[in-house]
């Protein structure tokens, strides 16, 4: 109870269910944040050092960020203690075991996250009909193998350099974390006309001011190898990447990346969040105060949501990239403007627009039942 009592307010969260089941070995977190807009969506985080803190910061993030993006769902996310990179077989067990551990949770419709993906979601299908990010095969849009949440990050950074005078041409970015998200994003930018500067993964970091290759950096990861293994970079640590000068600079894997230890190191003009919750509030104030951009979360990575929105409601691959476009860039705008009309940082705009939203969407119900 004191655990919940922590993160208790006026929206939520509605449900905190810890998962045990031994057969399987499957350890699990659910927070259901709130549903007032209807049954929430979030994905499914495997890691060995998750929380049931991790988990409701990260539920929260969707909250905010469905509401945001103007979808008819509530936010929650579920956390799975465990390595991502076991055993098939293994993990197969788990992730049934998770499905059918939660069957009866009308109010989530499970999602892939850091750790698993569109397989995993197939496991799921097989045991429970509630569940986006599917296969192809079996009615879903392949939100990985078409970069949906990478495609609405590039349009935000694109609004945002214009915002600050830039032009996405020859302007310079860094990837932190080269996966799902950080090579789409990376991609679209580099069709653009932006150069790579700097790029980091889970197995090394590396460097080049004169520009990385980002289809052979993508041709090495779909050969199993990291991006240390690119040639034409000199090899850093991950500390280092942070303090690489760029234009742009996009973390896209675990949070807190950027933090109170760290921000200070930054030589950028603006901080795009593909990651869920990357920068701890401190450094984002920090940012603001040096007048660095700091684009939120749930404003600017909500492409896969939408993605998975748009799946579960029927539609397709064109009317999710559409809307993602769409969406994307207009949210963006709106929060760079408050934000300077009001003098307040970016994420407090990103909150206001989020809450104001949530809270006549709240006023509508008695209660929310599914």
């Amino acid at each position: 109870m004191d655990e919940i009592a922590i993160f208790a307010d006026e929206f939520g969260p509605t449900k905190i269910l810890h998962v045990y089941e031994p057969n399987s070995g499957l350890q699990a977190i659910l927070v259901v944040d709130n549903v007032a807009a209807g049954p929430s969506i979030g994905g499914i985080r495997m890691a060995t050092d998750v929380s049931v803190e991790e988990c409701f910061r990260l539920a929260r993030a969707m909250t905010m960020k469905n509401v945001a993006a103007g979808l008819p769902h509530g936010g929650g996310k579920v956390v799975v203690y465990g390595d991502p990179k076991m055993d098939k077989a293994k993990k197969e067990i788990v992730i049934r075991a998770l499905a059918n551990s939660l069957r009866d949770i009308k109010e989530y419709i499970l999602a892939p996250d850091m750790g698993t993906n569109e397989e995993c979601m197939a496991w799921i299908k097989d045991e429970e009909d509630r569940v986006v990010g599917v296969p192809t095969e079996l009615g879903g849009i392949p939100l990985d193998e078409i970069g949906a949440t990478g495609w609405g990050l590039f349009h935000a950074i694109d609004v945002a350099l214009e915002h600050k005078g830039l032009e996405l041409e020859g302007a310079t970015f860094v990837v932190q974390g080269f996966g799902a998200v950080g090579k789409h994003v990376a991609n679209f930018l580099a069709e653009k006309g932006a150069i790579m500067v700097g790029v980091a993964d889970s197995r090394g970091a590396i460097a080049n001011p004169k520009g990385i290759n980002v289809q052979e950096l993508i041709r090495l990861k779909e050969q199993k190898k990291g991006v240390a293994e690119y040639t034409q970079a000199e090899s850093i640590s991950q500390d280092q990447l942070i303090s690489i000068e760029c234009d742009v600079w996009i973390p896209a894997a675990r949070p807190d990346i950027i933090n109170d230890d760290n921000v200070k190191e930054m030589k950028t003009k603006m901080v795009a969040q593909g990651a869920n919750i990357p920068c701890t509030a401190g450094a984002e104030q920090y940012l603001h105060e040096h007048n660095i951009l700091c684009l939120p979360d749930f404003i600017v990575n909500a492409g896969g949501v939408i993605c998975a929105a748009t799946e579960y409601h029927g539609g397709g691959k064109i009317m999710a990239m559409g809307r993602i476009e769409h969406t994307l860039r207009e949210n963006t705008v709106h929060i760079l403007k408050r934000a300077e009309e009001e003098n307040i940082p970016l994420r407090q705009a990103a909150i206001n627009f989020a809450t104001e939203r949530l809270k006549k969407i709240m006023a509508t119900k008695r209660w929310s039942i599914f």
